[in-house]
């Protein structure tokens, strides 16, 4: 007798601490807080076509700027669109990389329950050379006009 109720008493205890445990977990879930839905729109900066099968990499940041662990990588459809529901309101960092395109990079501040989030792709710049003609750049630093004086053989350089 005294050992059916010594097993009762066992199983009735477990049975209080598993629901403790699942109590515990849904109150852990439920302070998240609140949760936005994120739609992101790739497109190409130069015509604003959609940009399609990019990735699009999300990474929480904590409030000291540090990226922590646990990012989620998204790719775009044919009209350069993604959505994930579920982001914690906080920083978020982005970032999207696409074959033939500069990387992207950018920190978002996600405080609403909707947020769209609209991202321009560059085409790659051109990496500069100090063997190709620059006399033609705009941007080039400017030459002198005129050779420097040539000096004479008895005069001491200062």
């Amino acid at each position: 007798m005294f050992r059916m109720r010594r097993i009762w008493i066992i199983g009735i205890a477990l049975i209080l601490l598993a629901g403790a445990n699942v109590a515990a977990a849904q109150r852990d879930k439920d302070d998240e807080g609140p949760m936005s839905w994120i739609y992101f729109l790739v497109l190409k900066d130069d015509n604003g076509k959609p940009v399609r099968n990019a990735a699009v990499i999300m990474h929480p940041v904590n409030p000291r700027g540090k990226q922590e662990r646990g990012g989620m990588e998204l790719k775009t459809d044919a009209e350069g669109k993604t959505d994930l529901q579920g982001i914690p309101y906080g920083m978020l960092r982005v970032q999207v990389l696409a074959h033939g395109f500069q990387t992207y990079g950018e920190d978002y501040d996600i405080e609403k329950p909707k947020t769209e989030i609209t991202i321009k792709l560059k085409r790659p710049q051109g990496q500069y050379s100090v063997y190709d003609d620059h006399a033609k750049d705009p941007n080039a630093p400017a030459k002198p006009d005129a050779p420097p004086a040539e000096q004479k053989k008895d005069d001491k350089p200062n």
